[in-house]
């Protein structure tokens, strides 16, 4: 089966981040959850999972609104990596905690995850989006790390690539 990506976005951020895995990586479909495409996951064995941290360490709109129904998704037998995005200067103390939360709840409903990523390089306090000395996914700061985006998504689909495609 094929590839498939999903995210949310509220500023464009996650979007644009979503297009550039998806320009780099042939054979994958994306789709913004914000059309109502959620049930399209049944479709896929390889997943690939977007979502800022919004608020105070809180899902994104489009993700809370629909997160009851993807909690309900069986996932056992899929591949899913996942990227998240969030501000590690303003918000240091939950710094991509949206991440954390999809990933405890993939784990849960039985994927396999893939992709960690070190923690090296990023000053924050707490993260939910981190486990022992890995972040669960590909973390972005466009705030403060602009910069760094391009190279650790190259290297993060560099890691995930034999997993996913």
């Amino acid at each position: 089966m094929a590839t498939a990506l999903f995210y949310a976005s509220s500023t464009g951020n996650t979007e644009e981040v979503a297009n550039t895995i998806a320009n780099k990586l042939d054979n994958i479909d994306i789709f913004n959850i914000y059309d109502n495409n959620l049930e399209n996951i049944n479709n896929y064995d390889k997943l690939i999972l977007g979502t800022p941290t919004w608020g105070e360490g809180d899902l994104q709109d489009d993700w809370d609104e629909i997160w009851d129904k993807f909690c309900n998704f069986d996932l056992k037998g899929k591949t899913i990596a996942l990227f998240g995005l969030g501000d590690q200067e303003s918000y240091g103390d939950e710094f991509c905690d949206a991440l954390g939360i999809m990933y405890e709840q993939v784990v849960k409903a039985g994927a396999k995850v893939t992709g960690f990523t070190d923690i090296e390089d990023y000053e924050f306090e707490y993260s939910k989006a981190q486990k022992d000395d890995k972040f669960v996914g590909l973390v972005l700061d466009e705030d403060n790390q602009d910069d760094l985006t391009e190279q650790r998504i190259e290297n993060w689909i560099a890691q995930i690539k034999k997993d996913i495609i």
